[in-house]
């Protein structure tokens, strides 16, 4: 048999050899944890928390602002809805999340932050501009919310293991509850209340310019700790670890215009949105006006706000149990949901029953005021990083920053929705019966 030299085609090899560039690339199962995701996370968070706390710094101490600013009952929820009002131009961070990273979402957040803090913060003598100003401060602080409500998951999702994605979440997520719930405990203590809220013998009447002093410490002080944190960020934050943590974290994503689009046109998506957006929306506007929803039934602002502490720090530190469970166990997601919401429509029950005495005869005490709301307060907030974690799993390959920003927009929505309505027409009664009639108890996401 005799031997045929190659030509030189033959001698061509069958698969092409990597452009230099891409020889020195990493593979994309080539993934790696870092330790300084934790300090991205305390960063992100601490943020979240001052956000939070600045938000609700007028519900809890509302009679003292009536008396030192002149402020009326519309003041005070119009002040509270400056934190929905400020997710209208939502898309537009979305679209910077997505496009220019965390790191420029952030200290744009950061600086809104700061900016309003410090139109808060002039001590103007003339009470009507500076109620202009109050106002303006509590608008810029608002529109911060958008990137720390909506881009927890996103963080979680670029910097952490899939093992710890959904209690990092909840951290991130939870933490701008607790900062309403410390202004719940720093204002009413803080703040000299007038007795106006329980019926007594002799009524004591504070000085104004005492109570106004005391308001003007505690809005120097946040105003202080927002400009650390924003200094901290302009340091050190990165939008991104030189590897990613997992291959989901490497995986490309769809675009800005075609994750909408598929949101929007996704049923099941849309369903779960209205089950999440409702009652959180509805709870986190309640809880806002909680001072003025109770002084009716004779709760003082001092026990109103130890009300919604503990009922927001209940629901945060259950929300990062139930979302460290949820790591070890997946495929449950749909079946603890529907556990939560059934123990805050039960809870919710109760609260409005209690508030009804003369029509329901149920005893009406500072016991089970302080049980239903911190029970409601529990499995409501609680929920919120499982809803997270069940929507990227529903819409992926969606980013996540713009999943969460659409949903936590709807629950803005609804939070404004309940505040527009309290600014007109604001009772007890009907703030009680609104709570009860929005919390469901279950959903459907055939």
């Amino acid at each position: 048999m005799g031997a045929v030299e190659s030509t030189e085609g033959e001698r061509e090899p069958l698969l092409a050899p990597r452009p230099p560039e891409e020889q020195g690339a990493q593979p994309v199962n080539s993934s790696r944890v870092y330790g300084r995701r934790w300090v991205v996370l305390t960063l992100f968070s601490v943020l979240g928390f001052l956000q939070g706390m600045v938000w609700n710094t007028w519900g809890p101490i509302q009679n003292s602002a009536k008396h030192a600013f002149g402020f009326s009952t519309t003041d005070i929820a119009v002040l509270v809805l400056w934190g929905p009002v400020g997710y209208i131009p939502w898309l537009l961070f979305m679209w910077l999340m997505d496009k220019k990273g965390l790191r420029v979402s952030l200290l744009l957040t950061a600086f809104l932050m700061v900016l309003g803090s410090v139109l808060r913060s002039v001590p103007l003598t003339d009470l009507q501009l500076r109620r202009w100003l109050i106002h303006g401060g509590q608008l810029l602080n608002g529109l911060a919310g958008p990137t720390l409500m909506s881009a927890g998951p996103l963080l979680s999702t670029t910097w952490f293991a899939p093992d710890q994605r959904a209690t990092a979440t909840a951290v991130a997520s939870l933490v701008g509850y607790l900062g309403a719930a410390c202004s719940f405990l720093i204002g009413p203590l803080a703040v000299p209340a007038p007795n106006d809220t329980q019926i007594v013998n002799t009524i004591t009447h504070w000085d104004p310019g005492h109570i106004r002093d005391r308001i003007q410490l505690v809005l120097y002080t946040e105003l202080g700790v927002i400009a650390v944190f924003f200094v901290a960020v302009l340091l050190y934050f990165p939008s991104r670890p030189p590897r990613p943590p997992s291959v989901a974290a490497a995986s490309q994503r769809l675009s800005y215009r075609s994750s909408i689009c598929r949101l929007l046109s996704n049923m099941r998506f849309l369903m779960i949105a209205l089950a999440y957006s409702v009652p959180t929306g509805v709870v986190a506007g309640w809880s806002g006006v909680l001072d003025m929803i109770l002084t009716p039934v004779r709760v003082s602002q001092v026990d109103a706000g130890w009300i919604g502490f503990w009922s927001i720090l209940g629901g945060c530190v259950f929300g990062v149990a139930m979302a460290r469970f949820a790591d070890s166990i997946r495929g449950m997601l749909k079946l603890i949901l529907v556990l939560m919401l059934a123990g805050a429509s039960l809870a919710a029950t109760w609260f409005t029953l209690t508030c009804l005495t003369r029509l329901t005869h149920l005893p009406s005490t500072k016991a089970t005021l302080y049980t239903s709301c911190i029970l409601v307060g529990i499995f409501i907030n609680s929920s919120v990083p499982i809803f997270f974690e069940l929507f990227i799993e529903t819409v992926y390959p969606v980013p996540e920053g713009i999943t969460c920003g659409v949903v936590t927009f709807l629950s803005n929505l609804f939070t404004g929705l309940l505040l527009f309505f309290l600014t007109f027409y604001f009772t007890g009664r009907i703030c009680s019966m609104l709570f009860f009639y929005f919390t469901p108890i279950s959903w459907n996401d055939e």
